[in-house]
């Protein structure tokens, strides 16, 4: 990645989506995000679940291949609310390689990231195996299936440490850190308003969206023992 900043990259986007969303709605509104901007910013956090390796690659690939969808979809389509209204009146919202369902997953991706850097920010020490872990179980592992939560668990082990992680996005633990708490920051309230804009619509945000075998509906809390 030579002397590119993907976690600054990452936090300028977002911040700048978050600015969009709060001029645009300062008495509670809805924004009218455009949905070229916030695809590309999408596409600026590809490169983390990469450097995460093995334990992400099916996050990776998910991910990337629904944020191509969502910039190929830009080109005609301005806005994100008119994209879901669109999908609403074509009623194929919930089918597979809608525009909307990618939305909810990238939305998801996103606040992986999220969560794994708080825990990244919480945690000492160089592993980042239970920041990981706690972000998997708190965001992905309620939508996955049985194989691929033991396989998550296996790739767990093949996490780069943080350290590798930092250097690998040529950053070091100073600048991480600002970095992180900025992103944190930014994705909040453009997490908020796409979870804002399903349920606006009546559509929830727990779709069962199957991502592997043996699909879970989750009724109980999970805990980090179901990927150890």
């Amino acid at each position: 990645m030579g002397e590119e900043k993907p976690l600054k990259k990452m936090a300028e986007a977002f911040t700048e989506l978050a600015n969009a969303i709060n001029s645009q709605s300062p008495n509670g509104g809805e924004a009218r995000l455009d949905l070229g901007p916030f695809s590309r910013a999408c596409s600026f956090v590809s490169p983390l679940f990469r450097c995460l390796g093995i334990a992400f690659k099916f996050a990776e690939l998910d991910y990337v291949a629904k944020v191509d969808d969502l910039l190929e979809a830009s080109k005609s389509i301005s806005t994100i609310p008119v994209m879901m209204d669109g999908d609403i009146e074509a009623k194929c919202v919930q089918r597979a390689g809608s525009h909307t369902r990618n939305l909810l997953r990238v939305k998801r991706g996103i606040d992986m990231v999220k969560v794994l850097f708080e825990h990244m920010i919480a945690s000492d020490g160089n592993s980042l195996k239970d920041p990981a872990s706690k972000a998997y179980v708190q965001v992905f592992a309620p939508y996955h299936g049985w194989a691929i939560r033991k396989a998550v668990g296996a790739g767990m082990y093949a996490l780069p440490t943080k350290a590798q992680l930092l250097k690998k996005l040529n950053e070091d633990e100073t600048s991480a850190r600002i970095q992180m708490q900025n992103f944190i920051a930014s994705a909040a309230p453009v997490i908020l308003y796409v979870d804002q804009l399903f349920m606006s619509r009546e559509l929830g945000i727990d779709w069962q969206i199957k991502y592997g075998p043996a699909l879970i509906k989750p009724k109980h809390k999970l805990s980090s023992n179901v990927i150890a």
